[in-house]
């Protein structure tokens, strides 16, 4: 299973949340970049991104810090928050982001989707965020009526290959993720799933890698050294 160590971007700084709240945010650096250094230094093979910014306000403010970064390490990145034109998504991927991951686009505009996949393929993941497992969109502030099930079958259909999936009530709250939607979604899907959300101690990273999932993002619980990231790859390659 591959841990992806997670930067997440407001107003060109590294941040966290806390369930979404765009009002809780809390800053851990003023360098992205050297965020993104050490991680890379750690062992890190990939590296999740998020411009908040452009999440909630499809206001993608934080392009050069993110070109910074990918101009900087050597590792892949991918990069979701606010993708929702063929435009913007050709953007991030010339200048050398590994991956793009659709959020809000996935359930307003399908059409655009289809068209990312067909054009990039592999290149194109999608994030999906719940609330007991009801979609949500707009960084988090939107409820949709569809459901986590339904919509990753419809993904599958048009060729999406991975999803991020994010419980919102466990975002940011160290209390562990949420096993059960990972082992549903492992059950009734065949996407590689990569866990977001709730990652608090080494024994979930564990057990999320027990459920077979393909990747884990690890955000707050690296911030403040709950979890040592050396010390979690180290116990995946020993598994």
């Amino acid at each position: 299973m591959i841990i992806f160590p997670a930067i997440d971007l407001k107003d060109g700084l590294c941040v966290r949340l806390s369930q979404g709240k765009f009002d809780s945010s809390i800053v851990y650096s003023n360098s992205p970049l050297e965020i993104a250094k050490r991680f890379e230094k750690d062992g890190a093979e990939f590296i999740h991104i998020v411009d908040l910014n452009g999440a909630e306000k499809n206001n993608p403010i934080n392009f050069e810090a993110i070109k910074s970064i990918v101009e900087n390490i050597n590792i892949p990145i991918q990069v979701g928050g606010g993708i929702r034109s063929m435009n913007q998504a050709q953007k991030l991927l010339d200048i050398g982001v590994s991956r793009i991951i659709i959020g809000t686009s996935a359930i307003e505009d399908f059409e655009l989707l289809e068209r990312l996949v067909e054009k990039y393929q592999e290149r194109v993941i999608v994030s999906i965020d719940a609330y007991h497992q009801k979609v949500f969109t707009r960084g988090w502030k939107t409820e949709t009526d569809v459901s986590i099930i339904d919509l990753s079958k419809k993904l599958e259909k048009i060729g999406i290959k991975t999803i991020v999936y994010t419980d919102i009530s466990k975002d940011g709250m160290m209390q562990g993720p949420n096993f059960d939607d990972y082992i549903e979604l492992s059950k009734k899907t065949n996407l590689k799933i990569i866990a977001s959300g709730g990652v608090s101690e080494l024994k979930d990273v564990l057990k999320l890698n027990e459920i077979g999932l393909y990747g884990a993002i690890i955000g707050k619980a690296l911030y403040e050294s709950k979890i040592n990231l050396k010390e979690v790859i180290a116990c995946l390659q020993n598994e």
